[in-house]
This record gives C-alpha cells, sequence and structure tokens, in this order.
C-alpha cells in the first residue's frame, strides 16, 4: 500500500514527520505539506495565483498553498497520484466538534475522499505523545482491508495525548459542538487601521455520551465517520410542504 500524507501545520511540523517516521516503516510514503502553518484554512483553493510544489528531499514535497491545494496536486498526478490511502496528520491540537468546519487537517482527507481514496484525518488532543498517535494509525491499518465504508466517508481519528500505555481503548462516536466562539480582540496597527484577532475557539457545550468531545476526555480514542453529503435528509419534507403552497 502506498500512502499520502499531507497536513495543515507545514512540512516540518512535528506531528506530519514522526507520522511519516512511523507510516514508512511498514508502507511507500509519499508527503505534501504546506510550506507554513495554515491551520483553520478549511477547503480552501487557491486559485487567485500559481502554486509551486518544491521537492525537498526524496518523496517529500512542500507546496505555496492551502492543505486541500496539496491533496489535489499530488492526486491529480501533478506530484505523483499513485497511492491507495491518503492519511492527513498529525494534527497538532484536537479536530472535535464544529472544528472540523474549519479544519484544514479535515479539508485535506476531504479532498482525498472527493478524489475517489479513503481518508483519515488524525489530530492528537494536545502537543506532546505524536508517537502515541502514530502508533494508532499503525494499528488502525493494520486491518483496514477489512473495513467497507459508504462512498463519501472519511474517518476523524482524535487521540489523548497520553502515552500510549494509558489509552482507553477506541470508541465510534458522533461530532459533538461547541459554545459560539469567542468575540475579536481588538489589535493595535502601527497605521491606526482597525485590525483584529479572530477570537478563539469557545469550551465544548456537548459532551454527552457518544461524542467525540467524551470519549477522548475518558481517555478513548474517538473515530467519527464523516461524510461529504452535506444534504439535510430531515429537512426536506417540511421543506416541500412549505415551497409547494408558494407560486411563482
Amino acid at each position: 500500500m502506498r500512502i499520502l500524507i499531507a497536513n495543515d501545520d507545514g512540512l516540518d511540523a512535528l506531528g506530519i514527520q514522526t507520522l511519516a517516521k512511523y507510516l514508512q516503516r511498514e508502507y511507500a510514503i509519499l508527503v505534501v505539506a504546506p510550506d507554513r502553518n495554515r491551520s483553520g484554512a478549511s477547503n480552501s483553493l487557491t486559485l487567485s495565483r500559481p502554486i509551486q510544489p518544491v521537492k525537498v528531499v526524496e518523496g517529500q514535497y512542500r507546496v505555496d498553498g492551502t492543505p486541500t491545494d496539496c491533496v489535489n496536486l499530488a492526486l491529480s498526478g501533478v506530484i505523483d497520484g499513485d497511492v491507495d490511502l491518503v492519511v492527513s496528520g498529525i494534527n497538532h491540537g484536537a479536530n472535535l466538534g464544529d472544528d472540523v468546519i474549519y479544519s484544514g487537517t479535515v479539508a485535506a482527507a476531504m479532498e482525498a475522499r472527493h478524489l475517489g481514496r479513503p481518508a483519515l484525518a488524525v489530530s492528537l488532543v494536545g502537543n506532546q505523545h505524536f508517537d502515541t498517535a502514530a502508533k494508532v494509525i499503525m494499528q488502525l491499518l493494520k486491518d483496514s482491508h477489512t473495513l467497507e465504508l459508504p462512498a463519501g466517508i472519511l474517518l476523524n481519528i482524535n487521540v489523548p495525548d497520553v502515552p500510549y500505555s494509558e489509552l482507553k481503548g477506541i470508541q465510534v462516536t458522533r461530532l459533538g459542538y461547541r459554545h459560539k466562539a469567542q468575540a475579536p480582540i481588538s489589535a493595535q496597527h502601527p497605521k491606526g487601521i482597525p485590525s483584529f484577532w479572530i477570537g478563539a475557539l469557545s469550551e465544548p457545550h456537548d459532551v454527552s455520551e457518544g461524542t467525540d468531545f467524551c470519549a477522548v476526555n475518558k481517555g478513548y480514542v474517538s473515530i467519527t465517520p464523516i461524510h461529504t453529503d452535506m444534504t439535510c435528509y430531515e429537512a426536506k419534507s417540511p421543506l416541500t410542504k412549505w415551497t409547494d403552497t408558494i407560486t411563482l
């Protein structure tokens, strides 16, 4: 199996390099990642200028674009599209609940799934035990050939930031959600131009049993299946009843 590794923290990030170190022991790998931290880039593509992939060492490329750009270039054959699986991460910090809306890590995996490859997004809920997350991925890949998922599904994996021996196990979860984001913070601009830092993420709101928040808080690896079909099927019936009464 040949694996494409991407991320949103940049090619030099400890998370992606730890993942590459582990995966190359068992698999052929290709690493394509942004040239700098692009956290929060979500599914954005760079459309206003050309982007340039640069080979850094054998099998590793940096791209002056977004995580989605990286996967798109790799799988389209510009770099090398001959891969069987895409793993995005290991992200520095959690991607839980509605974090997935903004996450470049999840977006890279989503682009891979959109282009027809199975994909995993993996995040460490912290910044220390990247080896733990890498070992979890190695274990999951051992039996990945037995996993059958519907088209358009990717797996969002969050690993507690503890030594591997302290993990409690794995739980299949749903996305929780946070309180609304904190307000923007005013920033001083030398020319007096109104400037602001985007407000930080808020604390979790839904941490009930079965959520990804709950699982990692209890020491379990959380795996949440996410699909690219954003249709809210439950809303179609009431919406149809409403539109049937409207004459254009």
